[in-house]
C-alpha cells in the first residue's frame, strides 16, 4: 500500500506500508538525502513476513516535496515527520528502526514521543549531543568519520549527468561498506537505479546537509529513556566507526548492544541477513515482555 500523508500545507510525504496491516509495526527511518527505498527490498520483504513495515521519503527525496531552498526546516522537523507518518495510518504505536541520521531521529523520538514507540533499533548513527549527530561536544575522544568519505563528501554539490552520478553513488557506497566485506557494484548500481526511477531524476537532493542542527545537543536526557533500545555495532563503520555505538548504548542507560561482524555504513546484501534477524530477535522479545 502507498499513500501520501500531508504535513503541513507545503509538504507531502511519500509512504509505504507492507505486511499484515493488524501484525505489530515496524517503522523504518532512513539516513540523510537518502529516499525510503535506500531500505533493501530483500530487508523489507523478510521484515514484512512477520510485521507491518512502513518505510517513507523524508522530505526532499524521493517523491516527497522538495521544500528546503523556499522552506528551510531544521533536523528535529524530521523527526515529528516520522509521527505524522504513524498518525496518518493509525498507527498508535511502532517499533522504530533508525539509521546513520535516522539513528538521530529515533532518538528525538525517545525523548520526545516514547509513547508512540514500542521500542527502537538504532545503527550507524552517534549519540545526540556529539558532533557527528549535529551536537558541539569536541572533546568526547570518539573518532569522526573516514578521511576519504571527508574528500568525497566534497564533491556532493557538483552537477553531474545521470551516468556520472551513478558512478559517483557506487563509489560512495564502496566507501560506505567499509574494508571487510566483499562488495558488490552491480547490486548496489541497481539499487540506486531503483531510487533514479523512484524520485523521477538523478538529482540528488543535499537539502538536509544544510537543514539547521540546533536542539540536537540533547545527550544528557538519553539516561532518562525506558522504552527498550537495541544498538547495533557495525565494526567496519567508516562513519560512525567504534567505539561510538558503545558509546551510544552506555547513553541511553539500558540499551543493549549487538555487534553484526564487518557491517559498515551501507545496507549489503551480506548484511541483509543478520540484520533482519537481530531486528526480529529484539522486536519479539519487547514483544513477550509487553505480554508478560
Amino acid at each position: 500500500m502507498e499513500t501520501t500523508v500531508r504535513v503541513d500545507e507545503n509538504c507531502r510525504l511519500w509512504v509505504q506500508s507492507r505486511g499484515d496491516e493488524h501484525a505489530v509495526p515496524v517503522l523504518l527511518v532512513m539516513g540523510a538525502n537518502t529516499s525510503g527505498l535506500g531500505w533493501p527490498e530483500r530487508f523489507v520483504d523478510d521484515l514484512a513476513e512477520r510485521y507491518r513495515v512502513i518505510r517513507y521519503d523524508h522530505r526532499d527525496t524521493g517523491r516527497s516535496s522538495r521544500v528546503f531552498d523556499e522552506h528551510p526546516y531544521a533536523i528535529r522537523d524530521l523527526a515529528t515527520d516520522a509521527v505524522a507518518v504513524l498518525d496518518a495510518l493509525d498507527v498508535e504505536r511502532a517499533h522504530v528502526v533508525g539509521m546513520s541520521m535516522g539513528g538521530v531521529l529515533v532518538q528525538l523520538l525517545l525523548l520526545d514521543h516514547p509513547h508512540r514507540l514500542r521500542g527502537a533499533t538504532l545503527f550507524g548513527s552517534a549519540a545526540l549531543g556529539v558532533q557527528l549527530a549535529g551536537g558541539p561536544q569536541e572533546g568526547d575522544g570518539l573518532p569522526g568519520v573516514d578521511p576519504r568519505l571527508l574528500t568525497m563528501w566534497e564533491r556532493i554539490f557538483e552537477q553531474r549527468s545521470p551516468e556520472e552520478e551513478l558512478a559517483w553513488r557506487v563509489e560512495h557506497w564502496r566507501l560506505l561498506n567499509g574494508d571487510v566485506l566483499e562488495f558488490d557494484p552491480d547490486w548496489f548500481r541497481e539499487l540506486e537505479r531503483r531510487i533514479m526511477a523512484h524520485s523521477g531524476t538523478h538529482r540528488q537532493s543535499w537539502a538536509h546537509a544544510s537543514a539547521d542542527p540546533g536542539g540536537l545537543d540533547r545527550g544528557d536526557e538519553l539516561l532518562g529513556v525506558t522504552t527498550p533500545t537495541l544498538v547495533i555495532e557495525a565494526p567496519e563503520d567508516p562513519v560512525a566507526p567504534p567505539p561510538h555505538a558503545e558509546y551510544l548504548a552506555k547513553a541511553l542507560g539500558g540499551a543493549k548492544r549487538v555487534e553484526i561482524p564487518g557491517m559498515g555504513h551501507a545496507l549489503s546484501e551480506p548484511v541483509l541477513g543478520p540484520l533482519v534477524s537481530t531486528i526480529r530477535r529484539h522486536v519479539e522479545e519487547v514483544e513477550a515482555e509487553r505480554r508478560g
